[in-house]
């Protein structure tokens, strides 16, 4: 009989090898249309030669990826030195994405530890709280918050009125503003892979530590985090990526003297004036930047899940 089953679970393992293909053909077809021909669309542009009216001429060079990291002059025929424009701009998409990156990890693991620690009966009405502001669309939320920190705007009004500030502050087109639109913008996909580890730890690991006389926040250090720590680097990804291509946060709350790398490349794309190679070169190193990164996060899981065998 066991060996029947076996063979039986074997037969049933080799129809679904079979026809695995055909089945996944679908998804393979969709990805290839919507991702990997748009990608190598633009790694061709990259190499192609800028028309002066707009456009592309099809003669191959490197110049888009010259131009962003070389400066030679006005006339373009001095030797080549560091372009730290773009390089800057780069560096601040870097660290305004890290820093909403932290901070919605400073606030989202409690939110999402709080989540699902309550009954289980009440745990979908906090998700749905938590998710419901994200069914407006970003440009309308974003909109939204450069209401919310103009100068006559209720932040501002609040702080006049609680005597906290003299005079309204300026928040607009301030990298502050700039943060708080990337961390408003991307709160929930720190919140929930965290909150679906959360919901699956162990309490039990909790008071035994409890029981061996181990503090609060040696049991959330030595027990706790490490074993949510896949929703965590999750979530810091969630947020981290597109906070490091985001263009509308920047355009609409921090101007053009806090021009992030997504900002850079949305201009490079709009009318007769753009640089389409120069913008599709600075899409490949941002690209590359974030392959880099999640080729980085699947070998620290690739060598735990080693470690763990």
């Amino acid at each position: 009989m066991a060996g029947g089953a076996a063979g039986g679970g074997g037969t049933q393992g080799d129809t679904y090898k079979e026809a695995r293909t055909w089945l996944l053909l679908p998804t393979w077809v969709t990805l290839s249309i919507l991702v990997l021909v748009p990608v190598l669309l633009m790694l061709v542009y990259s190499f192609l030669t800028k028309e002066f009216r707009g456009g592309v001429i099809w003669e191959f060079t490197f110049a888009a990826y010259d131009q962003f990291f070389c400066d030679r002059g006005l006339f373009g025929d001095e030797p080549c030195s560091i372009e730290w424009t773009y390089l800057n701009i780069f560096w601040r998409s870097i660290w305004q994405a890290g820093l909403a990156t932290i901070l919605s990890l400073v606030i989202g693991f409690p939110t999402a530890y709080f989540i699902a620690t309550r009954p289980a009966r009440v745990r979908p009405l906090w998700v749905f709280l938590i998710t419901i502001p994200y069914w407006v669309n970003l440009l309308i939320r974003t909109v939204s918050m450069r209401f919310m920190l103009r100068e006559e705007g209720p932040l501002n009004n609040f702080l006049v009125w609680s005597g906290i500030a003299d005079a309204p502050l300026q928040m607009i087109n301030t990298n502050f503003a700039v943060q708080i639109g990337l961390f408003y913008s991307y709160l929930p996909f720190m919140v929930l892979p965290i909150y679906a580890a959360v919901e699956r730890y162990n309490f039990s690991l909790s008071e035994a530590a409890a029981d061996l006389y181990a503090s609060k926040w040696t049991t959330l250090r030595r027990i706790v985090l490490p074993a949510v720590r896949p929703g965590v680097i999750a979530g810091c990804i969630l947020v981290f990526v597109p906070s490091l291509g985001a263009f509308l946060a920047p355009d609409l709350l921090g101007g053009a003297k806090n021009f992030m790398i997504g900002s850079l490349i949305e201009e490079q794309f709009k009318g007769n004036a753009g640089n389409w190679p120069f913008g599709a070169a600075a899409s490949m190193i941002l690209l590359s930047m974030v392959l880099v990164i999640l080729m980085i996060y699947a070998r620290q899981q690739a060598r735990a899940g080693g470690e763990e065998r």
